[in-house]
């Protein structure tokens, strides 16, 4: 008799399946599938109705999937020969030794790997334990890591109920729920020991014990760790510690940074890993720092300022606000109540503690911040666009007062985007036979880039316009259900059939509804904003989405004015909001919009990464010289944009009224002047070609830059590589010892 409680779940799954279907586990448990071409339709065939409901998880799929459907298909030869190319295609990519990192860094190997941190993880939709742009990078970072044979394992919280969901209600103010995520039928493992008993690690949580868990997700060759303390073992207050991603109060905040920075640290020990470097992403992992500091100590006998160095050499930072107000800090008294028993294990008085955090040295009022500890106790610290490191030197020159700010040790890796899972299935086809058959593993050659110029207009445009019309048939999707489930009246109901037109210029903007994003400047001359978009000789279209954090009432009120902007007469058919944004609608709108739409205040966009997924699809970006932009974006022989169109000026003010005036006039003209007769100028075959040149401008010339690949190498030649980075001589032993 098998022995279940021994079985992997992908085992499990196996067993369950017929014999010829049997690989199809080892798919589904391996989120490979999820940016590899062809096994979204393998997995979508077996029931696509089951496939939508599960949010297109395939594991839940298959154990739902019934007995005659199964043997159906265990016996079509056509279904069959497709998952034996895939499963072998899979198979050579796993065991692939000969890869680019084992080139570049062999110091780096599966028993050294690098420990990636981050508080939230977007791999797919089917794993819903982030809520945006940091968590999407970060699952960008592992997949590239592992597309490059990088060792590494990320290390995250697996949330029960991930981030909120949001519903717009009849007054299209924003609502916020929450659904249980089912582990048991997700693409995830529990991490066992040889009695089949969970491993386990153990930490204080002021003056509680609290056990986690861990699980592991599969992505690609690099395996994701989630720490999960919803354990009978807990107290029920601690089981919520892992309950909502950015939930909850300073109190839930700083008990999950515990949990992911120490927790984190204990949970690569029981699992025999042993990093080389600690990377941590944004600083809602820092409390690593101290666990590293606090093993160490106990680990040489010596000093913290003696040990200081040694944690520092394995210890690099990424920061990823342009704003202090974004950074976590906590009071004095938060972090007595949870490091009390803490600071005497490294030695330190609890003035030297708290000084670790502290930006200015010697304020007893002065909060604990975590940039500040990353900052002081990693090697290397770098911002994520040029600008942004530059705002970031600025910001952080407070802890090197004896350096000028442009000697500020903190450097910039610009981010980018995982081709292939951002780029639509039907332009990977057709860069695969005009820019060769490997493309996506050749992002970073300029020289296959040029080829983009071979592709005829006519094959380019026809794959766009495709794209645009599943674009608009989810978009109708989405909004019908929305409208049913907000009890419309039926009239309105059925309009969402015919909501937007493929043959229109359409523009996306999507992104959490922060105010300094600006959600609504396109409404700044809500009369002019009309004119444009009810505009019958040249139509414009928008569709809107995205979220506001529950807290955050100002994005709720820009919503809710969006919303309201829907409903015009003038321009309902024209304008959409999509409810509940995630990764499979942003996949839709990046790989359908003509225009990617990107305002935020300027200089606070850290970089953003939208835009850049909007370029490998022939997409065009209007935006301000925000962030990535100010890399990507250049000018024509004309004066004009060449790849796409700038907001405003390549300045910052103080002056917010000012800047808005500024920028939505520029939006305005470039829209009337530029953008829309552009796409117009059309032959007589409804081809625009001028346009179509301007997206293969925007291809060549940002694909090329702005992927992961190239940012992952960065990473490694920069800062994972031993002695690649050195930052400023050991602060804290001067200053406090």
């Amino acid at each position: 008799m098998t022995n279940t409680a021994a079985m992997t779940p992908a085992a499990k799954l196996s067993a369950k399946l017929p014999l010829p279907l049997k690989r199809l586990a080892d798919l589904a448990y391996n989120y490979w599938w999820s940016w590899a071409n062809g096994h979204v339709s393998l997995f979508q065939n077996i029931n696509p109705d089951e496939w939508q409901r599960s949010g297109h998880n395939p594991v839940a799929l298959l154990e739902s999937a019934s007995y005659e459907r199964l043997t159906q298909l265990a016996e079509d030869p056509l279904y069959l020969k497709r998952l034996q190319g895939l499963a072998t295609q899979f198979d050579r990519y796993m065991q692939e030794t000969d890869t680019w990192a084992s080139r570049v860094a062999p110091q780096l190997s599966q028993e050294h790997p690098v420990a990636y941190f981050c508080a939230e993880f977007g791999i797919h939709e089917s794993l819903p334990v982030y809520s945006g742009g940091l968590g999407i990078l970060a699952g960008d970072h592992l997949k590239s890591a592992s597309d490059l044979g990088v060792p590494m394992i990320g290390i995250g919280l697996l949330y029960r109920q991930g981030y909120f969901h949001q519903r717009l209600n009849r007054n299209g103010w924003q609502e916020d729920y929450y659904t249980d995520n089912p582990f048991e039928q997700m693409p995830l493992e529990l991490m066992t020991n040889a009695e089949g008993e969970p491993i386990t690690v153990q930490l204080q949580i002021r003056q509680r014990m609290v056990k986690i868990q861990i699980w592991r997700v599969q992505v690609g060759r690099v395996k994701l760790y989630l720490l999960d303390t919803d354990r009978e073992d807990n107290d029920p207050i601690d089981r919520w510690l892992t309950g909502h991603l950015y939930g909850g109060n300073q109190e839930t905040r700083i008990a999950q940074e515990v949990v992911l920075g120490i927790g984190g640290v204990k949970a690569v020990q029981a699992l025999g890993i042993e990093p080389t470097v600690y990377h941590l992403n944004e600083g809602h992992a820092a409390f690593c720092l101290l666990e590293l500091s606090r093993l160490e100590v106990q680990r040489t006998s010596k000093s913290f300022y003696d040990i200081e160095a040694s944690v520092r050499d394995r210890c690099v930072f990424t920061t990823h606000t342009p704003v202090p107000a974004g950074h976590d800090v906590f009071s004095a008294d938060l972090m007595d109540s949870y490091f009390a028993s803490f600071w005497p294990e490294l030695g330190l008085s609890r003035e030297q503690f708290l000084s670790l955090g502290a930006r200015r040295l010697g304020d007893p009022w002065e909060p604990f911040g975590m940039t500040v500890l990353a900052l002081r106790l990693c090697r290397g610290a770098n911002g994520v666009s040029e600008l942004h490191g530059q705002v970031s030197r600025k910001m952080w020159s407070i802890l090197y007062p004896d350096r000028p700010e442009d000697k500020v040790p903190i450097s910039h890796i610009t981010n980018g985007v995982h081709a292939r899972t951002w780029t639509a299935p039907l332009l990977s086809d057709l860069y695969a036979q005009y820019l060769g058959e490997n493309w996506s593993a050749r992002v970073v050659d300029p020289q296959m880039w040029a080829r983009v110029d071979q592709i005829p207009n006519e094959e380019l445009w026809s794959r766009h316009q495709i794209l645009k019309e599943r674009l608009v048939a989810h978009t109708r999707f989405k909004v019908k259900a929305s409208r049913q489930g907000r009890g419309e009246e039926p009239d309105q109901i059925h309009a969402a059939d015919h909501l937007l037109d493929p043959n229109i210029l359409t523009i996306g903007f999507a992104r959490r509804f922060s105010p300094y994003k600006r959600g609504a400047l396109l409404l700044r001359n809500a009369e002019l904003a009309l004119q444009i978009f009810g505009n019958s000789d040249r139509p414009v279209q928008i569709i809107f989405a995205g979220k506001a954090h529950p807290a955050d009432e100002e994005g709720k009120r820009i919503i809710q004015r969006l919303m309201e902007w829907c409903r015009h007469h003038a321009i309902r058919d024209r304008v959409a909001f999509i409810e509940d944004y995630d990764i499979y609608t942003a996949q839709k709108l990046i790989q359908g919009v003509d225009v990617w739409l990107n305002n935020p205040r300027r200089p606070l966009e850290a970089s953003g990464t939208s835009g850049q997924k909007v370029c490998f699809n022939g997409g065009l970006n209007c935006s301000v010289l925000d962030g990535w932009w100010c890399e990507g974006y250049q000018v024509g022989p004309d004066g004009k944009g060449l790849n796409g169109w700038a907001i405003g000026e390549d300045a910052n003010t103080s002056d917010q009224e000012l800047q808005d005036r500024i920028d939505s006039e520029s939006l305005y003209r470039l829209l009337t002047e530029e953008i829309v007769p552009l796409y117009y100028d059309q032959d007589a075959n409804g081809i625009p070609h001028g346009w179509i040149q301007k997206m293969k401008a925007s291809i060549k010339t940002n694909s090329v830059a702005f992927n992961t690949d190239r940012m992952v190498a960065d990473y490694v030649r920069q800062m994972y590589a031993p002695g690649a980075v050195v930052n400023a001589e050991p602060i804290l032993a001067s200053a406090l010892a």
